[in-house]
């Protein structure tokens, strides 16, 4: 009888254990996860969402050179103007300018120039860089830091289609 209740008991502890190390490792990656997550820049532990941009990325693409912030494309420019004036991010004269791009590229009027991908892409806040990326201006957010990053790209796509025009 002692045997069996020794027997009882020593089962009794590993389980425990066992339960134990289960709880530990299981814990151990729910905090792994947690990490992974906040340090991927979606900075939420609980549930996917789309990820944010991150500090340095926003930082990176103010210090990143005009390259960086400026359009491929004259019919992106137009577009990216035409979604600066309609978010209020900029009215140095842009829809004139707009208006005078398009004109120079031939697109007349609006239904001729939303037939452009470039265009469209540009009127959504996709901006297709000169160094071949693409910005969503809409994903950036309304961080202080964002709104700059917004600044910088219509600042700089103003005096893109200045130059372009002259």
């Amino acid at each position: 009888m002692k045997v069996s209740t020794g027997l009882v008991a020593v089962l009794s502890f590993s389980s425990f254990l066992l339960a134990g190390q289960v709880s530990a490792s299981s814990w151990q990656d729910q905090l792994n996860n947690a990490a992974n997550l906040l340090s991927s820049g979606n900075g939420s532990a609980s549930s996917p969402q789309p990820a944010q941009t991150s500090l340095s990325s926003l930082t990176g693409l103010l210090n990143g050179g005009n390259q960086s912030l400026s359009a491929k494309s004259m019919t992106n420019a137009a577009g990216i103007l035409q979604y600066c004036l309609q978010n209020n991010i900029v009215d140095n004269n842009a829809d004139s300018i707009k208006d005078k791009l398009l004109g120079k590229l031939g697109l007349a009027n609006a239904s001729q120039a939303e037939q452009k991908q470039d265009y469209k892409q540009g009127l959504m806040g996709l901006l297709n860089t000169g160094n071949g990326q693409q910005v969503n201006l809409n994903s950036l957010g309304q961080t202080p830091l964002a709104k700059k990053v917004k600044t910088k790209a219509c600042d700089l796509i103003l005096k893109q289609g200045k130059q372009f025009i002259s």
